[in-house]
């Protein structure tokens, strides 16, 4: 439903909201946003609120200020906030003064990208599964590296100390309109997974953003700090972010199964996901240590797919209607969820486009094979610089994303790589680079 600003006034009215928060993220998906009070609102709306983009971490240099549009339709109560004066956000469209798209602008990438699917005939759904880790802070206020509990996966309480904090995560989804689908504890100490129902792309892409905040906010006013660090601990699990996507054609959801031209259409995307990761992969895993979790517990290492074990790149789980779906389970939650959701529909829809032939499955646990029966398989990078040079010399991906953005984004993650490579002790390196922000 589209809102008015006539909405929006009678609802800032009801609920006592005296702030609004006008949110964007960054090139790599860091949440930013500038607080205006309600009454400037007509004022936003009309003409943008000014910001200056050669503070913002990857953006591409522009000489002028941009603006920030906000996009009515995202308003949602922070709950976390005080009930009296109350906070909403919204998130915004980025624009030159004259009213051009931003091309750093990844929120609007992946609505044009989602406009181009429907046009084609088609719906992609997308549902994030997103690991997190809760550290214990110390008395000086900053996180240490302490896991919250020493549990287990789908261990329970009292061993599991996370359960508080995740119900509150849920609840305060809950009240935004996020719709959680279940929660447990992962398999590191400390470590947690909450996955929510799937949504449009540009929704889950939202959604995933907004989780993350609530994630940190909730943990903090709890005493703990949440870290999606994809490796924040060298001998325990990594955090992954497993995205789930389902195409429909014609109200069909072509994961279903079955035969006939709709079971070939899920071959065929599954095939341009899987032809096109390892150029992506820069982006669906942006940071050093990223590669640190790859091959180890249950992240993939090698480009394969499988009908449901859990330790390849693409698992086809066994859900049935809307929830059949494939899975990826390379990403971690340190993506810019707007740039990667786009790059995998458009890597799935070059599959179906030309009718690429999907392998056959491998469906055995690949930890558990001789490395000649893995010589076969494409493996995925092996480090961030390694996913850089198969960025740059990608032609897909200059041809999904704005040339300037591209640019942009390689220098500033080649400067992260060398600064690594320069580092002599590498894990102290991640730590200060990472744990605390990310």
């Amino acid at each position: 439903m589209a809102l008015s600003l006539q909405d929006v006034f009678r609802f800032a009215q009801e609920q006592d909201v005296k702030f609004i928060r006008l949110a964007f993220c960054d090139m790599f998906g860091a949440l930013k946003n500038i607080s205006v009070m309600t009454t400037e609102l007509p004022r936003v709306i009309e003409n943008g609120i000014s910001f200056d983009p050669t503070m913002i971490r990857g953006f591409p240099p522009a000489r002028e200020d941009l603006y920030l549009h906000p996009d009515l339709d995202t308003l949602t109560i922070l709950p976390w906030r005080p009930s009296q004066g109350r906070v909403i956000r919204m998130y915004c469209h980025i624009r030159h003064a004259d009213g051009r798209a931003f091309a750093g602008d990844g929120r609007a990438l992946l609505r044009r990208t989602a406009e181009q699917l429907k046009n084609k005939g088609y719906l992609c759904k997308i549902g994030p599964e997103c690991e997190f880790y809760l550290f214990e802070v110390g008395a000086d206020g900053n996180p240490t590296r302490r896991p919250q509990d020493m549990a287990g996966y789908f261990d329970v309480s009292p061993l599991d100390r996370g359960e508080n904090v995740r119900r509150d995560i849920c609840l305060t989804l809950e009240e935004m309109g996020i719709q959680p689908e279940n929660s447990h504890h992962e398999q590191g100490p400390g470590q947690n997974e909450i996955d929510f129902h799937h949504s449009d792309a540009l929704a889950a892409a939202d959604q995933l953003v907004s989780f993350r905040n609530v994630v940190k906010s909730i943990a903090a006013r709890n005493g703990l700090f949440a870290s999606f660090m994809p490796k924040p601990l060298p001998a325990s699990s990594g955090s992954g972010l497993h995205i789930n996507i389902s195409i429909s054609k014609s109200g069909y959801n072509i994961f279903r199964g079955g035969t006939g031209k709709q079971a070939e259409d899920a071959r065929h995307f599954i095939a341009g996901v899987l032809n096109r990761v390892a150029e992506t992969t820069a982006v669906l895993n942006p940071l050093t240590n990223s590669y640190r979790r790859f091959g180890t517990y249950e992240a993939p290492e090698y480009i394969t797919w499988c009908q449901e074990t859990r330790s390849q790149l693409v698992r086809i789980p066994a859900a049935k209607g809307e929830y059949a779906r494939m899975e990826l389970r390379s990403p971690d939650p340190a993506c810019n969820p707007y740039l990667a959701f786009a790059l995998l529909i458009r890597a799935g829809v070059e599959g179906l486009e030309q009718k690429l032939p999907l392998a056959e499955p491998a469906n055995f646990d690949l930890r558990g094979e001789a490395a000649g029966t893995l010589d076969q398989y494409r493996k995925l990078p092996a480090t961030l610089g390694e996913a850089l040079t198969l960025a740059e010399n990608s032609r897909f991906l200059r041809d999904c994303l704005p040339a300037e953005l591209v640019t942009s984004y390689i220098a500033v993650k080649k400067a992260e790589w060398q600064a690594y490579l320069a580092a002599e002790d590498k894990d102290a390196f991640e730590q200060e680079t990472y744990f605390a922000t990310v």
